[in-house]
């Protein structure tokens, strides 16, 4: 099967879907008190667009997925080299890390409301603590992931630490980098979206809970409808750069 009827397939698929949601509820089929149907979502959403209330929530949530990111990405990258990195690191965090990845972060919210409140860096400090865990595993797996006898090759030939690490290390690891890129996205996204809507005065996901529990639902579903098109944004490009890098690893 080519790639253009894979596409096919899938748009069709999800033509289907749409088709459903805004027929069902339309003809009585689906209560549209419970699903309201998709042409009123849309409505719906075109219309948050316009308020201010709504950009001041996008921007703030915005800026918390940001900043998260930029926390727990490098300082989730450097543990995990230096983790893989040493033989001794790696013998006594690996099991640890291990524990603490399988344990649900959401566990640690009440915590960090606790310590820090409900304010901006509550969310930041959240998110970025359960996006550190899953950055710390990749970056190990991709250090590890780097042929032995290509770093020997280079040593071999008189190629310092910093040649090394940027002609033989980023290449292989690249794309299991954007791979955690776009993995620890996600937990950043979900960690934000959670702190928000547990305890927050403000971001996208506090209006989006306010929303589902006054049932507002046309409301709601135009909310999550543009969180998942930011969402898959973000992913679909990613992934396309890790295909476009994918060769490197040889």
């Amino acid at each position: 099967m080519t790639r253009l009827q894979l596409i096919a397939i899938r748009l069709a698929l999800l033509a289907l879907v749409l088709g459903a949601w805004e027929v069902l509820p339309r003809n009585g089929l689906i209560d549209p008190l419970l699903l309201p149907p998709l042409g009123d979502v849309l409505k719906t959403l075109v219309e948050l667009l316009g308020r201010p209330q709504v950009h001041e929530a996008i921007a703030v949530t915005a800026a918390e997925v940001i900043v998260a990111f930029i926390i727990a990405v490098p300082l989730g990258a450097a543990i995990g080299v230096a983790i893989a990195e040493s033989d001794y690191l790696g013998q006594i965090f690996k099991p640890l890390l291990f524990y603490v990845f399988s344990v649900p972060k959401s566990i640690f919210l009440p915590m960090f409301i606790l310590i820090m409140g409900i304010g901006f860096q509550q969310k930041v400090a959240y998110a970025a603590f359960s996006t550190l865990f899953v950055v710390i595993m990749s970056a190990t797996a991709a250090v590890e992931s780097v042929k032995a006898d290509h770093v020997l090759v280079a040593r071999s030939y008189g190629a310092t630490r910093m040649q090394i690490l940027t002609r033989v290390y980023v290449p292989s690891m690249m794309p299991i980098l954007l791979e955690t890129l776009r993995i620890s996205m996600i937990f950043n996204f979900t960690g934000v979206m959670i702190a928000e809507m547990y305890a927050s005065r403000t971001g996208i996901g506090h209006l989006i809970s306010n929303w589902g529990e006054n049932f507002q639902l046309p409301q709601l579903f135009a909310g999550v409808i543009l969180l998942a098109a930011v969402a898959i944004t973000f992913n679909e490009t990613v992934r396309t750069l890790e295909h476009r890098v994918s060769a490197w690893r040889t």
